[in-house]
């Protein structure tokens, strides 16, 4: 392994799940089969098996989506260590979304076990939420931002991602986005994509998604991160278990600042980022806010044995 000086974790959120995913590490690596063991056995179903074989619908559906990341996420890192014991420790770490709950067992602030438990049940909450109150995304590029706000706040929708230069996602009930979408087209937007998403994720919406994880992080017992974790919601680092849960429900409805989460921490000296899970969105967002930086994509036990 390359030595690298400063370096920063980002894990993946929702949408980077696809069928087969994790298979390969747990056949490869008995720290990634540990972790997949670990899983179905806190869950309570074979989670495993839904990753590794499906079906596509069922491993799309966010209660199952959610926790399914996480876990592949952690056994790429854990298979990583096992294959090198000189893998180098982050000065950051961060995560899309979802990816925050992987970054909170890295820092620490939750073991593994807790942080599935609460990846699923923000999974069970937001989708139970997008029932009640029907919602949908689409990512608008080529749009400016503030040209955009002005979109959002005539049809009653939300900017909910700051992925990087010329790539935003917007957010809102279905009515209200069908409207959006028109008029940023209308305004020049380069292209307007739906998402295959059902949910109004990151938006008001979700409120009754907050009422219930404020509970269930009550019930946690977080510690003090060992890694100042960078916030979605401000871009700037979380170093103690108050802030961490205070960000965990602020984030359920408010806008996912990555493209700033990442300059933060190229300010502040990294130069090396780690995706770490399945997919390569991430790696992908970051070539785009800088070409100055490394990117490593480790996502399968071919990136792994590579290493």
């Amino acid at each position: 392994m390359v030595n690298l000086t400063k370096v920063a974790y980002v894990f993946p959120g929702q949408g980077s799940q696809w069928v087969g995913m994790g298979r390969d590490l747990r056949d490869d690596f008995a720290a990634a089969k540990a972790v997949f063991d670990q899983a179905d056995e806190v869950l309570g179903f074979p989670l495993s098996r839904l990753c590794f074989e499906g079906p596509e619908d069922e491993l799309r559906q966010t209660i199952n989506a959610q926790p399914a990341i996480l876990v592949v996420s952690w056994a790429c890192l854990e298979a990583a260590r096992e294959v090198c014991p000189d893998f180098p420790s982050p000065v950051f770490v961060a995560g899309h979304s979802l990816g925050e709950y992987t970054a909170l067992a890295v820092a620490e602030v939750l073991d593994f076990a807790n942080a599935v438990y609460l990846a699923r049940e923000r999974g069970r909450l937001t989708h139970e939420a997008g029932l009640s109150r029907p919602g949908s995304m689409a990512a608008v590029m080529g749009f400016d931002e503030a040209l955009l706000a002005e979109v959002c706040r005539t049809t009653g929708t939300h900017i909910v991602n700051i992925n990087c230069p010329g790539q935003l996602v917007i957010s809102g009930g279905r009515e209200n986005m069908a409207q959006a979408m028109e008029l940023a087209k209308t305004k020049g937007a380069v292209r307007v994509i739906p998402l295959p998403v059902s949910d109004a994720f990151h938006t008001p919406l979700m409120q009754p998604a907050v009422e219930g994880m404020t509970g269930i992080v009550a019930n946690l017992s977080f510690r003090e991160p060992i890694i100042p974790i960078i916030a979605n919601t401000t871009a700037q680092p979380l170093t103690t278990a108050e802030a961490v849960k205070e960000e965990l429900l602020r984030q359920l409805c408010n806008c996912v600042q990555w493209q700033r989460s990442i300059e933060y921490m190229i300010d502040e000296g990294v130069s090396t980022f780690m995706e770490i899970g399945p997919g390569k969105v991430l790696t992908g967002l970051i070539k785009r806010i800088s070409k100055d930086v490394e990117t490593i994509n480790i996502g399968d036990a071919q990136a792994i044995r590579d290493l």
